[in-house]
């Protein structure tokens, strides 16, 4: 806790080095953390790739950040590491991943809570937009009395609304938007469609000529 801490307050281009030195992180020197608490277990930023103030990321074993990711400002991201103690999970021992990974371009925007206890993608080029969303890779198996963990996918190309909640087991498909304040819950696989609704579901399709879905830099002015 002391190295982190010391860590923590260095200036950045001293505090880069000595998280790729002493936790043996992988971070470009191009890419850059605000002043926000990221220890996983293992971190790979790739270049370009940021995350801004005031996001904490602790309990997991591995964040991968694309070229040009970006992780914006207050979120938290937690997880339940394999290293951990515990008997929870021990029945998913050999197939429970606790990460994140973002692709390329992808963004998540403020305040929103990701749960990596198992693995969380966001594809290349996505958006997690608006506030207070809720990604959630576990609950309480009711029938087992027991913690239990899905994966959650996020597809290349895709909008989702502010202040959603996505349950462990969901797939967005990739060029798809998600409305504001849904609640997806299951994999859905049809491409070009908007979701939305509690639970969400087909609405309707989105253009394939929408410019959103084609464009070659992440950031939308």
């Amino acid at each position: 806790m002391f190295r982190k801490l010391i860590t923590f307050l260095l200036p950045w281009s001293l505090r880069r080095r000595a998280l790729n030195k002493w936790f043996g992180f992988e971070i470009s020197p191009t890419a850059h953390i605000g002043l926000a608490w990221i220890f996983p277990t293992r971190l790979v930023m790739k270049d370009n790739a940021r995350i801004d103030h005031f996001t904490v990321a602790v309990n997991l074993d591995r964040i991968d950040m694309e070229k040009d990711a970006y992780i914006g400002r207050s979120n938290w991201i937690t997880g339940f590491s394999k290293d951990a103690d515990s008997a929870h999970f021990r029945h998913q021992a050999a197939t429970r991943r606790p990460e994140l990974w973002l692709g390329e371009s992808a963004s998540v925007n403020k305040n929103h809570h990701l749960d990596c206890t198992n693995r969380l993608e966001i594809g290349k080029f996505s958006t997690i937009a608006g506030y207070n969303s809720q990604f959630l890779t576990h609950s309480i198996n009711v029938e087992e009395n027991r913690q239990d963990s899905t994966p959650i996918r996020i597809g290349d190309y895709t909008f989702v609304g502010t202040n959603v909640v996505v349950l462990g087991g969901s797939r967005l498909p990739d060029h798809s938007v998600l409305g504001a304040k849904s609640l997806l819950n299951k994999a859905f696989e049809e491409p070009w469609m908007l979701y939305a609704g509690v639970p969400a579901k087909a609405l309707q399709p989105v253009p394939k000529t929408a410019k959103y879905f084609s464009r070659t830099e992440g950031f939308v002015i």
